[in-house]
C-alpha cells in the first residue's frame, strides 16, 4: 500500500493498519495487562464461540496475525506521530454480521462493514472519528469495494455511553455522505441500530 494517507482531516492523517503498525494497534485495542481477554477488536469479526474461547496473549497474536494479511484488519488514525484513533472494516463476507439474524442484508451487493470506531482518551471532540470514518471508507474503496456499510446506533441527538459508542451515530454516518438502508433488530447502549450505506 502507499505510505500515503488514506485521508487527512484537520491536521489528522488515517493509514491502513499494516504489521509496522501493529504496536498502534495494541495502542487502541489491546489492554494495559497483555494477559487480560479484552475485546481487541474481535467481537465482530470473528464468531461469538471463537471469540469466547480466545484468551489474553492469543486475541493479541490473532490480531497480528490480521495485520500480516493483503487485507489489514483497519485503519489507524494519527495526529502528527501519535496514534489517536482506530477503525475496523473489512469485507461483511469475512464477518459475523454476513450471518446477523438481527441485521439484515439490504441486497446481494458484496460490501464492506465499518463497525468500530475508537477515539483515544484525551483526544475526543476533535472530529478524530470523521477522520477514522473517511479512512475506512477509502481504504475499503481502494480495495475494491463497491459498498461500505455502518451499524451504528439511531440516537437521535441523544447521549451515547462511551463504553458503547464504538458502533458509531447515524448523524456521523450520515456526515460522511451515508444514507438509511434498512432498520434492524439490533440495539446498542439502548438505541436501535440501523443499516447505512454509501456506494462507490
Amino acid at each position: 500500500m502507499p505510505t500515503a494517507p488514506l485521508a487527512e482531516r484537520d491536521g489528522i492523517t488515517v493509514h491502513p493498519a499494516t504489521h509496522a503498525r501493529f504496536d498502534d494497534v495494541r495502542t487502541m485495542v489491546g489492554p494495559k495487562n497483555p494477559g487480560s481477554s479484552v475485546c481487541w477488536c474481535l467481537s465482530h469479526r470473528i464468531p461469538a464461540k471463537d471469540n469466547r474461547a480466545l484468551a489474553g496473549p492469543d486475541r493479541a497474536a490473532l490480531v497480528e496475525q490480521l495485520t500480516r494479511r493483503r487485507t489489514k484488519p483497519g485503519v489507524l488514525a494519527y495526529d502528527g506521530d501519535e496514534v489517536v484513533g482506530w477503525g475496523a472494516v473489512a469485507p461483511r463476507a469475512e464477518l459475523p454480521f454476513a450471518r446477523s439474524t438481527k441485521i439484515p442484508h439490504v441486497d446481494d451487493l458484496p460490501v464492506w462493514s465499518a463497525w468500530c470506531i475508537r477515539v483515544r482518551p484525551g483526544h475526543r471532540g476533535r472530529g478524530i472519528s470523521h477522520a477514522v470514518l473517511a479512512g475506512a471508507v477509502a481504504y475499503a474503496f481502494a480495495r475494491g469495494a463497491p459498498a461500505v456499510e455502518g451499524y451504528p446506533v439511531d440516537n437521535r441527538g441523544e447521549k451515547v455511553d462511551l463504553t458503547m459508542a464504538y458502533v458509531g451515530t447515524r448523524t456521523l454516518f450520515e456526515q460522511a455522505g451515508f444514507v438509511l438502508a434498512a432498520r434492524t433488530e439490533a440495539t446498542s447502549a439502548g438505541f436501535p441500530r440501523v443499516v447505512m450505506r454509501l456506494p462507490a
